[in-house]
């Protein structure tokens, strides 16, 4: 017998509170970054799918989610700023009741081009790649040489703006060390974390992933052995460890997820821009609730999501080499 839901609230079989939407509103990027899209975007015959989902559509999906405690929305891709309405669904999030937060994961491509609008919006996080502070290596790896423009963009965005600002990067053995030196240098005087992601193998990166994984271990003990403490998390907050120190203005982060027990404390469901619920970022399947979001059908959304609740797995298997229908980190938005 199917579980019927008992209350308003998103709850797994392992007492986890899921709080936290990560919803992609593109699989389009116009980047070629080497370990997610190195041939560009191939879908769709390398054209911007039409079938994204809608504003109204994403209106029905956070009202939804909203009735069932999730507090933070984050909007990811693909590139999720080369959707012209992003202003209007960072609008729609932010003023849906019961969302406190709302933040956009970007590459920064034009990044000046949209402060105004987002801050208009009532965008409160922006997170932003960038896994090489070395204009040429960052070139090497996203194929765009624009790094001197984007990095005087985010010292515009500090200075106008009070949108919080963390930077992402990709831990790759090669860079690590040099990219640390680069990010302590940054955040020196700037109030911005860094995290570092443990690079995370697909189905399209396997060969890359097995000559350049680095465990953030490495990373750890540096922090620990110069005196950065890591920070207690916040109940809404992604799995980043974050670390402070009292000489930085800034922070480091470290997101690992082959680190044992990373899975424990994951409050975040993940849905497509085709509106397929994935219960984690590695799954072996997903779940249509279009039909849901077409009808704006908020209250048959709410049910269906409780209705998940107990199959959402414990952990995910990346330490088997199993990252489930993960083609590439662009298709849900990591």
């Amino acid at each position: 017998m199917t579980p019927q839901p008992s209350s308003l609230n998103l709850v797994d079989n392992f007492h986890r509170q899921l709080s936290y939407l990560r919803l992609s509103i593109t699989d389009f990027c116009n980047f070629r970054c080497h370990y997610c899209l190195p041939d560009g975007y191939t879908a769709n015959a390398g054209k911007r799918p039409d079938n994204e989902l809608s504003v109204s559509e994403i209106d029905v999906l956070i009202q939804a989610f909203a009735k069932l405690g999730t507090t933070k929305v984050r909007l990811t891709g693909g590139e999720p700023s080369i959707r012209q309405d992003l202003p209007r669904i960072i609008e729609l999030a932010k003023q849906t009741q019961g969302i406190q937060t709302v933040a956009v994961s970007s590459n920064g491509y034009r990044l000046a081009k949209h402060l105004s609008d987002w801050q208009t919006a009532g965008l409160n996080q922006l997170n932003i790649s960038i896994d090489s502070f070395d204009p040429t290596i960052f070139k090497q790896i996203t194929g765009f040489d624009i790094l001197p423009t984007l990095l005087k963009d985010i010292d515009k965005l500090l200075a106008t703006t009070d949108i919080k600002l963390k930077l992402n990067g990709i831990l790759m053995a090669d860079t690590a060390f040099d990219n640390l030196q680069s990010v302590l240098s940054f955040v020196k005087n700037r109030p911005v974390t860094y995290r570092f992601i443990e690079f995370m193998q697909t189905s399209d990166n396997k060969a890359l992933f097995f000559a350049q994984h680095s465990s953030g271990q490495r990373i750890k003990d540096f922090l620990l052995e110069n005196g950065w403490q890591s920070q207690r998390r916040a109940s809404d907050a992604g799995p980043a460890i974050e670390y402070r120190h009292a000489d930085y203005v800034g922070g480091i982060g470290l997101i690992e997820p082959y680190a044992p027990q990373f899975c424990d404390s994951c409050n975040r469901l993940r849905v497509s821009s085709q509106g397929k619920v994935h219960l984690c970022l590695f799954d072996n399947g997903s779940y249509d609730v279009r039909a849901f979001l077409a009808n704006g059908d908020v209250d048959g959304l709410v049910h269906a999501l409780q209705r998940l609740m107990p199959i959402k797995p414990e952990h995910h298997l990346l330490k088997q080499n199993d990252s489930g229908i993960m083609a590439n980190l662009s298709m849900i938005g990591g």
